[in-house]
């Protein structure tokens, strides 16, 4: 994996993710693979033998070879937000990779149509087969739709678009009680004492937890300690309710839990690991149990208005979700 991958997994999302509401909405050609594995979660896999009608089957998107003019191309809605990174994965397309793509992007409310006015985001790059191909995009506008450019022909495995989302809030929503911490809402994981079997975006990713890979789950921890996730929510808000949830985790789940938080004033986010020692307890230390969805109410200190929450989990163990409500401080 080169660095610039790494940096995007680790400090952004993937806009790209069905489970946010990214949508495969259009290819020019789809002959020998659908355009909606483009965008898949799963890792791409490339089984020896299998064919289908067309051909062999592919992991991917894949268009026929073009034997005229033009280029093939596919328009992608994602969820809204700045996108600060793309990876054209080309994994297990080898002979038949796209040799070059480039990426254009627009804000809309309904689908684009032949009147709709594209913006580039990324010019035309060369790409590499059955590799990563990542580019880092400079634009720091809101987008929804990509349409991505292949030349002429070929495959591509997987797009994942990094970034983050960024939707405006209704009023209702802004007058009542939203899940300030959640990724649909603009929160972010920003950094965890150990992801070994589960990314910290898990945590406040849509939905319920589908199975244990779909959690935020440690190593087993065989020194003194505890582990930790640091998030920074999309709005500065009050807690009034914390939802804490072991989905799916039996064996593994934490032996107790504990909440801080803290309204950020400032300094770089590098070191907020350090910073967070120092932190107000939200929630004091509460004992977890099997596969179970805890609400707190009753038990959180009301500590004012917070930006960022550090959840800990004692000793180790694995949680599928979690969900701070509260009320978005107005501006005064």
């Amino acid at each position: 994996m080169n660095d610039l991958l790494k940096t995007l997994q680790n400090y952004w999302i993937d806009l790209a993710q069905p489970r946010l509401g990214a949508q495969a909405v259009y290819a020019t050609d789809e002959f020998f693979a659908p355009l909606e594995r483009l965008i898949q979660p799963e890792e791409p896999v490339f089984i020896p033998g299998k064919y289908d009608d067309n051909g062999k089957w592919m992991d991917g998107w894949e268009t026929r070879r073009k034997r005229g003019d033009g280029y093939d191309y596919a328009i992608i809605k994602i969820c809204s937000g700045v996108i600060y990174g793309v990876d054209l994965d080309t994994a297990h397309f080898t002979g038949n990779f796209a040799p070059s793509a480039s990426i254009e992007a627009c804000y809309s409310k309904t689908p684009p149509d032949e009147n709709t006015r594209w913006f580039p985001l990324l010019h035309s790059r060369a790409l590499q087969g059955n590799s990563h191909n990542t580019f880092e995009i400079g634009s720091r506008e809101v987008w929804n739709y990509l349409r991505l450019n292949i030349y002429p022909d070929g495959g591509i495995a997987r797009l994942r678009v990094y970034g983050q989302v960024r939707r405006e809030l209704s009023a209702d929503e802004l007058d009542g009680e939203l899940d300030l911490a959640a990724m649909l809402n603009g929160g972010r994981a920003l950094c965890a004492s150990d992801m070994h079997f589960g990314h910290i975006s898990n945590l406040i990713a849509p939905g319920k937890g589908v199975n244990m890979g779909d959690g935020w789950e440690t190593r087993r921890r065989r020194e003194p300690g505890f582990d930790w996730i640091i998030l920074r929510l999309a709005y500065v808000g009050q807690i009034t309710r914390l939802v804490i949830d072991t989905a799916h985790f039996k064996g593994n789940y934490p032996y107790e839990c504990s909440v801080c938080g803290t309204l950020y004033q400032g300094g770089n986010e590098d070191s907020i690991a350090t910073q967070s020692l120092y932190w107000d307890q939200i929630l004091p230390p509460q004992r977890m149990a099997a596969d179970t969805e805890f609400t707190f109410i009753e038990q959180l200190r009301q500590i004012g208005p917070v930006s960022h929450l550090r959840l800990n989990i004692y000793p180790d163990g694995g949680v599928s979700r979690l969900r701070a409500f509260g009320k978005v401080r107005r501006e005064e």
